[in-house]
């Protein structure tokens, strides 16, 4: 795909607070980019084809939660839902980004950053997509402190740059915004 065709996503950064490492990468959330007919099926099919791997579908988590061991992608197909992001569960409700996600959208969410909904349409599903060879998720909840020598922030340090962004491809904004913000 040419670079030039690309939407560029919005770039929500979430600085590192008391409880959540989060990250020196912004989410980025591409709007309406799914093809159409926005189903499961087709949102698996076009996410799954840059070297993304579906490994589930859900509704609403609202449970603030980070993954220190993996980039995750929802490919959002029914609904809408406000996502707050890098805001754990011992955070002060309001420390955290906030933004309304709906069917079409696309949400790359780094390692380490928290993420949850905070409200949702009833209808409101997504398919969860993570860079091929990526570990299986692993949570944590925010719950604690994260100081300076946290084996947290190394962990997080040592997810690669995806080799491809999962609505674009080897030049798309996830790599190209990574790493640069990486190699700077």
């Amino acid at each position: 795909m040419d670079p030039s065709s690309f939407r560029e996503p919005e770039q929500y950064p979430v600085k590192r607070n008391a409880h959540c490492p989060n990250s020196q990468f912004p989410v980025l959330v591409y709007r309406n980019v799914l093809p159409t007919p926005v189903d499961e099926e087709s949102t698996s099919e076009f996410l799954q084809r840059n070297q993304w791997e579906k490994k589930g579908t859900w509704g609403a988590i609202m449970a603030k939660h980070f993954h220190p061991n993996t980039h995750e992608c929802y490919g959002i197909f029914q609904g809408s839902s406000e996502l707050v992001f890098g805001e754990g569960d011992a955070d002060e409700v309001g420390t955290g980004v906030r933004c309304t996600v709906s069917a079409g959208d696309v949400v790359v969410v780094p390692a380490g950053v928290a993420h949850a909904s905070v409200t949702s349409a009833d209808d409101y599903k997504y398919i969860g997509v993570y860079p091929e060879g990526s570990p299986k998720w692993r949570s944590e909840y925010g719950k604690r402190a994260v100081e300076d020598d946290d084996p947290l922030l190394n962990e997080i340090g040592a997810v690669p740059v995806p080799v491809c962004d999962p609505v674009y491809g080897h030049q798309g904004p996830a790599v190209k915004i990574w790493k640069a913000i990486r190699e700077f």
